[in-house]
Formats: C-alpha cells, sequence, structure tokens
C-alpha cells in the first residue's frame, strides 16, 4: 500500500542519515530498527553506488524467464480449449501431444495456470477428499466382456418434451456405444437394444441397477427384459440397491453427457438426439480417456462377434429337472397346486430340481429363482449383485 511504502522509504533514509552521522554503529541501528545487517549493507551499497532512488523497494520479479511457454504453444492451447471447451490440462496436452508430436508442450499444471490466466477456467470450491476405499474390481478386461446400461435421468427440452435418454456403454474400452430417447419401458429399451445388437453383436454380460425395466422385485431379481437377456446369452448383473458407485464409470460418463449436451437443452426432441449423436461421436473418437492412457476408446473397442440369433432356442436343464411351463398368470402346476413364480416368466419353461428331502429350487437359463419349500409355496432369491468393489479384508496377523 501506498502509505506503508512511503514509511519504508522514510525509515531508510533516517537510517543511513543516523549511521553519516556516527552516533551508532552498524549492530545498533540494525538493532534499533528491526534490520539484518545484510539489509543494511544492500542499502549503503546501492546509495554508495550513485542509485539514484536506492530508498525504493525493488522488484522480485526474475529479469529473465527461460523456461517460459512459446506464445504460440499459449495459441494452441487456448484455441483447443475452445474448441473443446470441456477438455482440462490434462485432456489438452494429451491433444498437443497427438496433433503436434514436436511440439514443446508444458506440464498439464502449467496448462492449468495458462487456461486461469486467459479466464477460461472458472475456480470451483474444491471438496475435501474421502477416506480411500478398497480397489475396484472391474466388470471385464476385454471388449464386450460387460456392457452397463442405464437412464440419464429424463429433462424437458424447450418445447416442453420429456427426453429419457438410454445409454450403453462397454465397460473395459469405456466405448459409448449408444445414446438413444426412448420410453422407459420394456418395450422402448427392448427396441434400441435390438438394434445395438443388430449393428455391434452381443456382450458376455450386462450391468445395470435394479429399476424397471431392467430389473424387479420379483424372483432372482428378473424382469421380462433381463429374461430375454438370459435367453440370448447374456448375464444380467445387478448392482446392490443405493450404490451407485458400483456402475461409477458409466455414472461419470453421464456427468460429462449432461454438462456437454443439455445444459440448456435443445429446443425439440430431435434436436437433442443429434446432440448427443454428436456428442458420442466426440467422446469415442476425440476425447482423450485418462483411464485408457489419454487414448480414445475408439481406439480400443471392436464389435462382438456374437450375433443376434433369428430363433431364441427353449433353455435347457439337465436331467434330474422337472420342466415345468409357466402360465400367463405367472403360476405352475406343482403337486397339485398352483404355486406363483413370477409374470416375467409366463410363457417359460422353468426347471425344478431337488436340493434336500422335499425342498426344491426352481431355476431359468441357470439362474436360481427361488426354492419351493415343505410348505408347497414359492420363496423367491433375491439376484446376485455385482459389485465394483470389494470391501477390505483385515489383517489379523498384526497385533493390536
Amino acid at each position: 500500500m501506498p502509505f506503508k511504502e512511503s514509511n519504508r522509504v522514510e525509515e531508510r533514509i533516517a537510517l543511513m542519515n543516523e549511521f553519516d552521522s556516527g552516533a551508532f554503529s552498524v549492530t545498533e541501528l540494525c538493532a534499533r530498527r528491526g534490520i539484518s545487517r545484510e539489509t543494511f549493507y544492500q542499502l549503503q551499497r546501492r546509495r554508495d553506488a550513485g542509485e539514484e532512488r536506492w530508498y525504493e523497494e525493488r522488484s522480485r520479479a526474475p529479469q529473465t524467464r527461460p523456461h517460459a511457454v512459446a506464445p504460440k504453444v499459449v495459441d494452441r492451447i487456448v484455441a483447443l480449449r475452445q474448441k473443446f471447451v470441456h477438455f482440462g490440462p490434462k485432456k489438452i496436452r494429451a491433444r498437443l501431444l497427438q496433433d503436434a508430436p514436436g511440439l514443446a508442450v508444458p506440464a498439464a499444471s502449467t496448462i492449468g495456470d495458462i487456461l486461469k490466466r486467459e479466464g477460461l477456467i472458472v475456480p470451483r470450491k474444491r471438496r475435501r477428499r474421502v477416506l480411500k476405499q478398497p480397489d475396484i474390481i472391474a466388470g471385464a478386461t476385454e471388449p464386450n466382456g460387460e456392457w452397463s446400461i442405464d437412464f440419464k435421468g429424463w429433462f424437458r427440452v424447450l418445447d416442453g418434451t420429456r427426453c429419457d435418454p438410454l445409454t450403453i456403454a462397454d465397460t473395459a474400452t469405456r466405448y459409448l456405444i449408444e445414446t438413444r430417447i426412448t420410453a422407459a419401458t420394456h418395450d422402448g429399451v427392448r427396441a434400441v437394444m435390438e438394434r445395438v445388437f443388430n449393428e455391434n453383436g452381443l456382450p458376455d454380460a450386462i450391468r445395470s441397477d435394479n429399476g424397471a425395466p431392467f430389473g424387479s422385485v420379483g424372483a432372482g431379481g428378473l424382469s421380462r427384459l433381463s429374461v430375454w437377456l438370459l435367453k440370448l446369452g447374456i448375464e444380467p448383473r445387478f448392482i446392490p440397491p443405493g450404490s451407485p458407485q458400483d456402475n461409477g464409470r458409466h455414472e461419470r460418463m453421464h456427468r460429462t453427457l449432461k454438462a456437454e449436451t443439455s445444459q440448456p437443452p435443445a429446443i425439440t426432441w430431435q434436436q437433442q438426439q443429434v446432440r448427443f449423436n454428436q456428442f458420442r461421436t466426440r467422446y469415442n473418437e476425440e476425447r482423450p480417456h485418462e483411464a485408457l492412457g489419454q487414448t480414445s476408446p475408439a481406439a480400443h473397442w471392436r464389435p462382438s462377434d456374437r450375433v443376434l440369433p433369428t430363433v431364441l432356442e427353449a433353455p435347457w436343464y439337465d436331467a434330474d429337472h422337472e420342466v415345468h411351463q409357466v402360465r400367463r398368470t405367472g403360476e405352475i402346476k406343482w403337486r397339485g397346486r398352483r404355486v406363483f413364480v413370477g409374470e416375467a416368466f409366463s410363457g417359460e419353461p422353468v426347471g425344478i430340481a431337488e436340493i434336500d428331502n422335499d425342498i426344491y429350487v426352481v431355476r431359468f437359463c441357470g439362474r436360481d429363482l427361488g426354492v419351493i419349500g415343505l410348505d408347497v409355496r414359492f420363496h423367491r432369491l433375491a439376484p446376485p449383485r455385482a459389485r465394483l468393489r470389494t470391501a477390505a479384508k483385515p489383517d489379523r496377523t498384526k497385533k493390536e
């Protein structure tokens, strides 16, 4: 501040005047003024050298900047950010290395400083990190080993039409296979999935939440849609209720999708679908992915060799199973009584095998649905939960 600086100037002039008077030694003057001997000698050298304004504060800025980023590199960084407004410093650096291999590309932290200086980054409040959780267990390591599917939360476009975007992605490669506006119903989702299967083949498994139309509260957690997947040889994998982190990769993609396509939304749902299509191309082919070594998902993904069959074969059961056809009401006839299994299996054959004295397990396509007990009632089983993380086991070898 000017006032404080003027005080410093007066003190420095008074200091040297007191020294010139001969009444005080250097040690005494430094003690009185609360400065070091080196500070005194610096001022003395500047005055004795004839420096005109020796009493003013000198700038501490370096005279030269040998490691400064070249202006042409700064211009390319700014241009990339303006073209890809959602790219951060790491992704911009990856694109620079990819587009101009011979360019002296600065570190991601330096790129971040440049973006801040140019006003291209809006600071946001940082949240305190949570304690580290156990390691993530990947759902698949090869393309088409597992896909994830979900709806990205509905919203309305500007003309008032409701949009329910259905997204399908490959777990291992992060490749966004589909982003399609459709009804959040069995018929709507199945129509999209049939087209996707015809174009890209079949995965080994599909991860989803437990809600309709993917799952249900019925036997084995299966819905009509997941029953159809089982008949195709695709394993439905349901995450535990209230555990979106077990489909975290898909949720993270949804955050990027929302930021780049629906804030603000388009005028009509047709225009919104065009935005989704354009985003899918950018996400798969142009956007470097940190989990893939800053390469694009398209560089790792390939269609599946498994094709969608034209005719679905009936499930096969071992010889020790009794096969019963599920009626339209979701019931089977068992020991002269009607036993309700589930409407999702209407018209399908289920296999029943004895696992204990008069205790029988009911299966469909290798999935255990429930048991029929001594009371001749069906007791449904919850689905097996497919987690992406496992709890850390305590080390019992250490003494407390």
